[in-house]
């Protein structure tokens, strides 16, 4: 049975029993603690917490999730894999154990003819929490389990608990058992491979709270609503389905494997190491496709070093298969084809998805080759003398480079020395528990929204603001400091819930309003708006005057000249938007944005920098379609509807069943976007790009004043030539070219000036020499310059002296204080030994790095020639003092 079958029969299933189907969310999660959706039950987290009211009493998913906690162990066992989807059921206070249970057993058990999965109930499974008589007793009553396959387990294993006061509950876990041949007998208790949990029912029950730890808390009692939360594990059961040995072998990830092990020769199944390495790139292929598509690009932080990651660890598995070159180009389309039946979105993106893969790939090849050289240069080390590769370049290799460990063994095995690997696991070490401690402060400082559930339960909060600038209202709750109030006084800083508002809260990319909130009694300044829970509008205000409480009568009043601005910088996003894509072409969209009154950003997917001819043509068509004054049409409609209008769907944004579709120029311009907009192209004003940057190997970046911000900005630089063109005396017409001539005369002059400085050092070699000294039988030369132009000039009379000291054991060690920028200085050490003094063991590379401690940076380099730096001037005296000691033995 095929994976989107499986897919299929999941949601048909559960459809025809009165759940709604629910799409996948995005992998990118829409919880502020979590980067990614991590389990199916994510996107369902504010109804089963009661933060948020279920639309729908029953629900049912097929929910793609990304995990990447276990990322070492994939490839190794039959079941961890980054990516994985999550068949869901949900009840939010309608059914709970005994439907949970039948709908289950139901399911698994029901022939694949008449439209089940066909398992046999002599290879199931079932675990229940050990005082759940409850449970044990719907499992025997809806079941034909015999007692002893029905297991009571404790709550390390069969209790569930986010592992912070809230709902809580028992859980019931179904297992396959894959025969006598994988393990031992007894069961799931047995904790061995040989039973594979498929399926997990979890009965959300009871209210907890003094959570001491997974198993020790204080259950409060019941909970008014219980809820049921399932997961059954799709590649799980598509491998046992589909016969094969693990979820590597499934349709929707061997035909990667199997491509990988074509382009490098191996035979999956004929060595262990190999097919690791083809598991790893088989499930991270899949990973990155996904990701990709669900708008994520790689970067140095976040969601996107994860997804660099991954697609690096595929780079350097088909390297340690014998790869080297590129090889994305054949990956990536089969994962896509294996895919696309059941997220045709990776068919119908897969221009950007390959665009931002190749790009990554061509980078890091480019990465590859220079920590090749490293790794080289500490071979080469590692063979003149030293005990093996250091376990600190290892780590630097691995943790700036992405360098696994088994590559750089591998490469010095191949040069006949050994890695430090104790001081590598060591450092590995400090980094996972540096990692560890990130993790629990950010978790200690998740917010607390369990104070607006209630204020959330009241209803949703009414945006009026499309129609009006100042609505009146009544206030539903005060929170001040994170905590109930009933009311709020002058001077202090407090949440206001109202039942409508007409400010907009920061969404979309789209800052939120400024204004003010006034009410018989009282005044406030509103200082931001958000919506901390979906459908809850919070204005953050600072009360001015009065007081202000619960049912207060109160009207919103938006800043006018603000909104104007915001509304004509969201609309300039929207314009700029369809000229990068009329300039760029299709495969230039948005990847996020922020506009304010006077301000737009704009990320957008490219990877090349922009020229002055494209920049200028881009905010030429910009400003021509502002100059057309097209009207701005916004429509409400069904998102099919909206989609097959071909209105584009932006990056980072969720949508409902039903949208808002922004026109401007008709198709030339459309967009599914919430933001409040001008009624027409004119009403923008001006658009000035100030700004084009890189943000990522595949994103761009655009920067813009709009309205009358752009036009201070054209009237400030038009000051500045006027100003220029005044004190140089010449005609606006050739402002540049004298600019220019002034900049040549300038660098000419510089030029004269250094040549005049390295004549004068020069100079000093006869002095130096004569000053020379015999150190360890070398002749040496120490030198303290005082002030330098540039490290050059001392390199250069370093080599100059080495050169006068002939064929003679000889060394040179000048140091002097070059310029470091904005009136400073910093100190330079250069050291430069002849061939006959190499021979003695004396290293140019050792000298610099010595004098560099004493000046506080570091150096090094070749033992011919180093160069080392620090910061303290005043220590170049006892830096040469130090290396004097050193050569003198």
């Amino acid at each position: 049975m095929q994976t989107a079958e499986i897919h299929r029969r999941w949601l048909d299933f559960f459809e025809k029993r009165g759940h709604t189907v629910v799409p996948s969310a995005s992998l990118v999660s829409d919880d502020p603690s979590l980067m990614f959706t991590v389990a199916g039950m994510v996107p369902f987290v504010p109804y089963l917490s009661g933060l948020v009211p279920a639309p729908y009493p029953r629900a049912t998913s097929v929910q793609k999730c990304i995990r990447t906690n276990d990322i070492e162990e994939v490839g190794r066992t039959p079941r961890h894999g980054t990516f994985f989807q999550m068949c869901g059921n949900f009840s939010f206070g309608d059914y709970f154990k005994e439907d949970a249970i039948r709908f289950a057993w139901e399911l698994l058990t029901t022939s694949e003819a008449d439209g089940g999965l066909g398992f046999d109930p002599a290879d199931l499974w079932v675990t229940v929490y050990e005082e759940d008589e409850e449970a044990i007793a719907l499992w025997k009553q809806h079941s034909t389990l015999p007692d002893e396959r029905i297991q009571r387990l404790g709550k390390d294993t069969n209790y569930w608990s986010t592992g912070q006061p809230g709902p809580a509950g028992p859980c019931s876990e179904i297992f396959y058992d894959l025969g006598p041949e994988y393990g031992v007998d007894g069961g799931p208790a047995t904790d061995d491979d040989r039973y594979v949990e498929i399926w997990n029912l979890v009965f959300m029950q009871y209210q907890v709270a003094d959570v001491r730890s997974k198993t020790e808390f204080t259950i409060l009692g019941e909970l008014p609503n219980k809820n049921i939360d399932t997961g059954m594990g799709l590649e799980r059961v598509a491998f046992i389905k589909q016969g094969v040995q693990n979820m590597y072998e499934i349709d929707q990830v061997r035909p990667v494997l199997d491509r990988a092990a074509e382009l490098s020769g191996k035979r999956y199944g004929a060595d262990h190491t190999d097919d690791v390495r083809l598991r790893i790139i088989a499930d991270h292929v899949r990973s990155g496709l996904m990701l990709i598509a669900d708008g994520v690009t790689p970067s140095n932080e976040g969601r996107g070093y994860i997804l660099r990651r991954l697609l690096r660890r595929v780079i350097l598995s088909m390297r340690l298969l014998g790869v080297e070159g590129a090889s994305f180009a054949e990956l990536f389309p089969v994962s896509r084809d294996a895919m696309r039946d059941a997220y045709p979105a990776v068919a119908e993106g897969f221009d950007f998805i390959s665009r931002v893969a190749y790009a990554e790939e061509k980078t890091f090849l480019r990465t590859l080759a220079s920590g090749i050289q490293i790794l080289d240069t500490a071979v080469e080390r590692a063979r003149d003398g030293a005990a093996a590769v250091p376990g600190d370049t290892a780590f630097l290799l691995h943790d700036t480079h992405g360098f696994p460990i088994e590559l750089t063994l591998e490469i010095a095995e191949e040069a006949g020395v050994g890695v430090d690997e104790g001081v590598f696991s060591a450092l590995m070490q400090e980094q996972r528990d540096r990692a560890k401690a990130d993790a629990k402060a950010k978790k200690g400082q998740r917010a607390d929204l369990s104070v607006y559930k209630e204020l959330r339960g009241l209803g949703e909060t009414r945006f009026t603001g499309y129609d009006e600038l100042s609505h009146e209202s009544r206030v539903l709750g005060i929170v001040v400091d994170g905590a109930p109030v009933a009311e709020a006084g002058e001077g202090q800083i407090a949440e206001l819930v109202l039942a409508e508002t007409s400010l907009w809260a920061e969404s979309g990319g789209q800052d939120a309003d400024q204004g003010v909130i006034l009410g018989d009694g009282f005044e406030a300044e509103v200082l931001d708006v958000q919506k901390p829970v979906p459908g809850l509008i919070v204005h953050t205000v600072r009360v001015t005057v009065g007081r202000v409480g619960i049912d207060a009568r109160a009207e919103t009043r938006v800043d006018a000249d603000y909104r104007r601005g915001a509304a004509q910088a969201h609309s300039g996003t929207h314009i700029v938007h369809a000229a990068l894509r009329e300039v760029l072409g299709a495969g230039a969209h948005q990847a996020g944005s922020y506009n304010k009154a006077g301000y737009l950003r704009l990320d957008f997917t490219h990877t090349d920098a922009l020229s002055a001819a494209t920049k200028s043509e881009i905010e030429e068509i910009s400003n021509l379609a502002i100059r057309a004054d097209h009207e701005v049409v916004t429509r409400e409609m069904p998102l099919d509807e909206a989609k097959s209008l071909g209105a584009m769907a932006l990056f980072g944004e969720k949508y409902g069943d039903r949208v808002r579709v922004v026109d401007i120029g008709g198709p030339w311009s459309r967009e599914l976007c919430a933001g409040t907009h001008v009624s027409s192209s004119a009403e923008v004003g001006m658009i000035s790009l100030i700004s084009e940057s890189s943000v990522g190997s595949t994103n761009r970046r655009v920067e813009s004043l709009v309205g009358m911000e752009a036009f201070r900005n054209f009237a400030a630089e038009r000051a500045i030539v006027q100003q220029l063109t005044s004190g140089l005396k010449v005609p606006r017409a050739e402002l540049v070219t004298r600019v220019q001539d002034l900049g040549a005369q300038l660098k000419a002059a510089e030029k004269k000036v250094a040549a005049l400085e390295a004549e004068k050092l020069g100079q000093r070699v006869p002095e130096l020499l004569a000053g020379a000294e015999t150190l360890g039988g070398s002749r040496v030369v120490l030198g303290s310059l005082g002030r330098v132009g540039s490290a050059d000039d001392i390199r250069g009379l370093a080599l100059q002296l080495r050169d006068r000291l002939g064929s003679e054991p000889g060394v040179v060690v000048l140091a002097g204080a070059v310029p470091a920028g904005e009136g400073t200085e910093k100190p330079v050490v250069i050291a430069a030994t002849t061939a006959r003094a190499r021979e003695t063991g004396v290293k140019a590379g050792d000298l610099a790095k010595l004098g560099a401690r004493v000046l506080g940076g570091g150096g090094g380099g070749k033992p011919d020639l180093a160069q080392g730096g620090g910061a303290d001037v005043a220590k170049i005296d006892e830096a040469l003092a130090e290396i004097r000691r050193d050569l003198a033995g």
